[in-house]
């Protein structure tokens, strides 16, 4: 009895060592999968030239759909599934950080405006999503939602970041980077 006691025992302690090492593994890949995701986003530098560069990420994955035929609907589920991600990523740093602290700098009605864009956006994702991906109106209906982020990014990078950058110290500037790398690595 007390073999098959200590037999069970040793079988019991492998399986919590098996299942806690599982565990932790999956964990590490995660967090190596978000600084992966987060990576090019702290590499680009400063704040400003980060979103930048998110932006031009995201016209590179609706250039990509834009090139795709009626019938390519995996594809173009999988590009809008990435271009998704990407943005709401980006707008997740931005809402919580960057619109906040312009809000904070007297540029309430500007990130006012920013903010409510990014409500449209969110409907043009749902109505994208919802749109069966061979209809022959999703292609200009993608179209039309990259006229608005066109024209949501040009005002940021040319007027409205540039502005909040030089009401920031070097300080803010470095705190408002860090701040939303934090954020964006919740949701990479």
């Amino acid at each position: 009895m007390t073999g098959h006691k200590a037999e069970a025992g040793s079988t019991g302690r492998t399986i919590v060592i098996g299942a806690t090492a599982g565990m932790v593994a999956g964990l590490l890949a995660n967090l190596v999968r978000k600084a992966a995701v987060q990576a090019p986003t702290v590499f680009a530098g400063q704040w400003d030239a980060a979103l930048a560069a998110e932006h031009a990420a995201a016209l590179k994955i609706f250039d990509l759909l834009e090139k795709t035929e009626d019938h390519a609907t995996a594809r173009r589920s999988f590009l809008l599934m990435q271009l998704k991600h990407a943005i709401s990523k980006h707008a997740f740093q931005e809402e919580n950080v960057v619109y906040a602290m312009m809000r904070d700098q007297g540029l309430t009605d500007a990130a006012d405006h920013l903010n409510h864009e990014h409500g449209y956006v969110k409907q043009y994702f749902f109505d994208l999503t919802e749109m069966s991906k061979s209809d022959p109106a999703w292609l200009p209906k993608l179209k039309d939602f990259r006229s608005l982020i066109e024209r949501h990014m040009e005002e940021e990078e040319k007027d409205l970041f540039p502005k909040l950058r030089g009401k920031l110290t070097d300080e803010q500037n470095h705190h408002i980077t860090a701040a939303m790398n934090k954020e964006g690595l919740k949701l990479a």
